[in-house]
């Protein structure tokens, strides 16, 4: 498995997410997932509004084209991001796989 995969329609993201962080970055790689630290705390869905806000910023869509669509209240999370591909999604939030 990818860290970040290309979909027809933009690309899906493996996250490990550790929240309550100071702020929210791109923390490396974690058992072959992009490491997310997240500054919000895991409850409500805070987090994931922060995911959400912070990778639509990071990669330059609007929030609409950012959705968790696995492990929402878990850290291991997959989200799936349209307009992007994988390539460009791996050179802006500065990983490097492999």
């Amino acid at each position: 498995m990818s860290a970040i995969e290309s979909l027809p329609e933009g690309c899906r993201i493996h996250l490990h997410v550790a929240p309550r962080a100071s702020r929210t970055k791109v923390a490396g790689l974690h058992d072959g997932r992009i490491k997310l630290t997240v500054a919000a705390p895991p409850v409500e869905g805070r987090a994931n509004e922060e995911i959400v806000k912070f990778l639509a910023r990071a990669l330059h869509v609007g929030r609409t084209s950012v959705r968790v669509v696995s492990g929402e209240s878990g850290k291991r999370k997959v989200v799936e991001v349209e307009g992007v591909s994988a390539a460009d999604a791996i050179a802006l939030l500065g990983v490097e796989e492999g």
